[in-house]
């Protein structure tokens, strides 16, 4: 029998993350689990908060911090104990260890599906978290699919009701 206790939703506010997002909170209260929403952001060519000038970096995992926030409801976040983190480095090493140290029962993630030279260049985050992840993942390419039945519609991409 799958028991999740606590489901992470790593996000960087796109259209698949939305669709992620949407997955893990019908998940969560399928399983009455809880969730834990994760930004982290990425600045080209280092993760050392030491390298930016005093203050940007607490100003901008703030402005994170209440991105996050406001994609749950408060009923979201006394249902499902959500909690919202944000982490400034490498997204995949990041998304890893923070289900590492959190003991997460499954990460919900979206893919943007690059292919070819754009894969190649950029890398992808969701495949290095799921080879490197200390539990299994879910990743969500498409929002305009039917993906889970919820106690109420789980509304997903253009008009699709689950």
């Amino acid at each position: 029998m799958i028991n999740l206790r606590r489901i992470l939703v790593p996000t960087d506010f796109s259209l698949t993350s939305a669709a992620a997002f949407r997955f893990a909170i019908a998940l969560a209260r399928r399983f009455a689990a809880r969730v834990d929403v994760l930004n982290v952001t990425d600045y080209p060519g280092t993760a050392a908060e030491e390298d930016y000038p005093i203050g940007i970096v607490e100003t901008m995992q703030n402005a994170a911090h209440d991105r996050l926030r406001r994609l749950l409801t408060e009923q979201d976040m006394e249902d499902l104990q959500a909690d919202c983190a944000t982490r400034i480095g490498l997204p995949a090493e990041e998304i890893v260890q923070y289900a590492d140290e959190h003991a997460i029962d499954l990460i919900v993630m979206g893919t943007h599906g690059r292919e070819g030279v754009m894969r190649v260049v950029l890398g992808s985050v969701a495949e290095t978290v799921v080879r490197r992840a200390p539990c299994p993942v879910l990743t969500v390419h498409q929002p305009e699919r039917e993906l889970v039945m919820a106690r109420e519609p789980v509304r997903v991409g253009r008009g699709a009701t689950a």
